[in-house]
C-alpha cells in the first residue's frame, strides 16, 4: 500500500489517513478549490481546513465535485480560537457544516488554547466548555473524532481532568528542528495522535544543507524527506501546496529512513524557520 493511502487508527477505532492535505493560507475561491481538487486527484484522502482559514466552502465544493464518495475522504475542521463557550461551539460547528455543505465531520478540533491575538491567555475554563460541546457533537454522531490543536501538556491536562473523552488528536507545529518532544511524549502516553502541521517549516527546511544532503542519499527531495521524517516519528503530516508538481511530489513517501538518520535529525534543535 502506498504511504499516501495508509492510515493510523485513532484511540476510538476511527481510521485516519497518515498524510493530510493542509489548506492554511490558501485563499477561498479558485486557488483553494483547485488545490484541493488536485490533491484528491493525486491520492490524498485527508483534507484539513478550519473556520479561521475562511476557505471551508471551497474545500467542501472541491470534495463534492471530485466524485469521490464522502465516506472515502477524511475531513477536518477547527473551532475558531476565540470561541470558548459551550453554545457558541455548537453554533460554530453548525456553521462549519453549512460552509462545507456536509452532514458530518471526521475530526473537529479546538484551534488553539487561547485566541491568536492573546497568546498565553488563561482560557482553561473556556477550553473545557468548548470541549464538552465537542463531546456532545461526538456522542450525537455529528463528528467521528474530536481533538485539539496547539495544546501543551498543561492545556491537555486541563481537558483530561474535567472532560470525559480523551482528545483523539493534537495538531501541532512539528518538523525537523521543532519536534516538540515533551508534547509528543505526553500525547503518546495518553493515546493521543499527533498531527504535524507545517512539516516543511513553512518552506525554510528545504534550503537546509543537512536536509538537502540526507535527501540525496535517499534519492528523494528535501520536501519528501521532511514529510517522511514526520511519519517515522509516528505523526500525521499535513503538507500543503497550490502547485500541482509539488502536490504530486509530496505524495512520494514510499521509502523508509534508517533509524540512525531519524535520530540524527532529532538532534537538530534549531527552529528551521530561523535558519535563513
Amino acid at each position: 500500500m502506498k504511504t499516501i493511502q495508509d492510515v493510523y487508527v485513532l484511540k476510538n477505532g476511527v481510521k485516519m489517513p497518515k498524510v493530510g492535505f493542509g489548506t492554511w493560507q490558501i485563499p477561498d475561491g479558485e486557488a483553494c478549490y483547485n488545490s484541493v481538487s488536485l490533491a484528491l486527484k493525486h491520492g490524498y484522502r485527508h483534507i484539513d481546513t478550519a473556520a479561521a482559514y475562511r476557505n471551508e466552502a471551497s474545500v467542501g465544493r472541491a470534495i463534492k465535485d471530485s466524485g469521490i464518495p464522502r465516506d472515502h475522504v477524511f475531513v477536518t475542521s477547527k473551532l475558531q480560537s476565540h470561541i470558548k463557550s459551550y453554545q457558541e461551539t455548537l453554533d460554530a460547528f453548525e456553521k462549519t457544516l453549512k460552509e462545507l455543505d456536509m452532514d458530518y465531520l471526521d475530526l473537529y478540533l479546538i484551534h488553539a488554547p487561547w485566541p491568536w491575538n492573546e497568546i498565553g491567555k488563561d482560557c482553561d475554563a473556556g477550553n473545557v466548555e468548548a470541549f464538552k460541546a465537542m463531546e456532545k457533537l461526538y456522542l450525537d454522531g455529528k463528528v467521528r473524532s474530536i481533538g485539539v490543536s496547539n495544546f501543551s501538556p498543561k492545556d491537555l491536562d486541563n481537558i483530561l481532568k474535567h472532560c470525559e473523552i480523551i482528545p483523539h488528536v493534537n495538531q501541532i507545529a512539528f518538523f525537523i528542528g521543532n519536534n516538540q518532544e515533551e508534547t509528543k511524549n505526553y500525547c503518546d502516553a495518553k493515546g493521543i495522535l499527533v498531527e504535524a502541521y507545517s512539516p516543511l517549516a513553512i518552506g525554510y527546511a528545504l534550503s537546509n544543507d543537512i536536509i538537502i544532503n540526507m535527501a540525496k542519499t535517499y534519492k528523494v527531495t528535501p520536501a519528501q524527506l521532511c514529510i517522511r521524517y514526520c511519519i517515522e516519528k509516528g505523526t500525521a503530516p499535513l503538507p500543503k501546496s497550490t502547485h500541482e508538481s509539488r502536490i504530486i511530489e509530496n505524495t512520494g513517501l514510499d521509502f523508509k529512513m534508517k533509524e540512525e538518520d531519524v535520530k540524527f535529525l532529532d538532534t537538530i534543535k534549531d527552529d528551521p524557520r530561523r535558519w535563513n
